[in-house]
């Protein structure tokens, strides 16, 4: 039995500077640093972040006021930020800066009064976030059929936006759907779903008909990791979506002869790792890395959480001393 080590497969770029925006708070700062909702969705990062010292909340009233306080990589509303002003909260936003360019597009064509179709998941907290920046321009669809349903006041100023974590071929029949309904629908400038959530889709559905099984290492709460688990489902294929090597169920392996194994983009590596020491112990003797596309991309930390900030703030404060 054989494993097929999917690339791209992991950490994107937005996730990356996410945890390294808590991580440089909490060097930068000490402990503790506050952070709304979870700074990516995947609960092995959460945790480890948990007992560096980082707090998570679900609501503003919990943070002290003054305190240092983190928007995570999906990004929130303006009433967020203003709410966090009013508590003089000291904000570091990690949102995205593909999140955040939706954010963009949302009030550019809310200024020009568009009706804005966020092509988003129902309760996710990117597409909260994101309705929040024109609250009264955005409709939110899901499906084709929500399409059919949507009310607008006015046929011809109608635009769309998306969730950057949806399937890709999903959001293009929901896109197909909007343009019948709506001949001269705007869009983006550039597609929204982010470069890392069609990667990896890309090598999924590349890969996935030359296996017997695919693993899907992420966190149920991660839209792009649950999208890959479907996209395999949907072919036919055995797919699961794990959190850990512990979720591995022995008769899953029953005739299986190879396994493609991939992770969403909030799933660190070494849970990679251990389930393929888990597999290994399993009867997997054989595990191959595939060629794919190599990610560059990276984002730089947010002003004042860059390298070398330590250094100044030490500066100034012997200005003091």
């Amino acid at each position: 039995m054989k494993i097929l080590l999917a690339r791209p497969r992991g950490f994107c770029a937005g996730v990356e500077r996410a945890i390294k925006c808590v991580e440089r708070a909490l060097e930068l700062y000490g402990a503790p640093v506050y952070v709304l909702n979870d700074i990516v969705h995947n609960a092995h990062v959460v945790n480890e972040l948990r007992e560096k010292g980082a707090v998570f909340v679900k609501r503003l009233e919990d943070v002290p006021k003054g305190s240092h306080l983190l928007f995570s990589a999906h990004g929130v509303s303006p009433s967020r930020w203003e709410d966090a002003r009013e508590r003089q909260l000291e904000v570091i936003d990690a949102t995205c800066p593909l999140v955040a360019k939706v954010h963009n597009e949302a009030r550019r064509f809310a200024d020009k009064d568009y009706t804005i179709i966020l092509i988003g998941e129902p309760g996710h907290d990117e597409t909260i976030g994101t309705m929040g920046w024109a609250p009264e321009h955005i409709r939110r669809v899901f499906t084709i059929e929500e399409v059919e349903q949507v009310e607008v006041p006015n046929p011809e100023k109608v635009a769309y936006i998306t969730q950057t974590t949806l399937s890709v071929d999903d959001c293009a029949r929901v896109i197909q759907a909007l343009t019948k309904r709506f001949p001269n629908i705007a869009g983006p400038r550039s597609g929204d779903i982010c470069y890392a959530t069609q990667n990896r889709q890309a090598a999924v559905n590349a890969l996935s008909s030359q296996v017997d099984l695919v693993l899907v290492v992420g966190d149920r709460a991660s839209a792009n990791s649950t999208r890959l688990a479907e996209i395999c489902s949907a072919q036919g294929i055995p797919a699961y979506l794990i959190s850990s090597a512990k979720m591995i169920e022995e008769a899953w392996l029953d005739g299986v002869g190879s396994i493609l194994l991939t992770s969403g983009a909030s799933a660190p590596e070494r849970l990679v790792e251990s389930l393929v020491t888990r597999l290994r112990s399993l009867g997997v003797d054989r595990v191959q890395s595939l060629d794919g596309v190599r990610e560059n991309m990276t984002f730089p930390l947010p002003k004042g959480l860059a390298p070398g900030a330590a250094d100044a703030n030490d500066a100034a404060d012997a200005q003091f001393g």
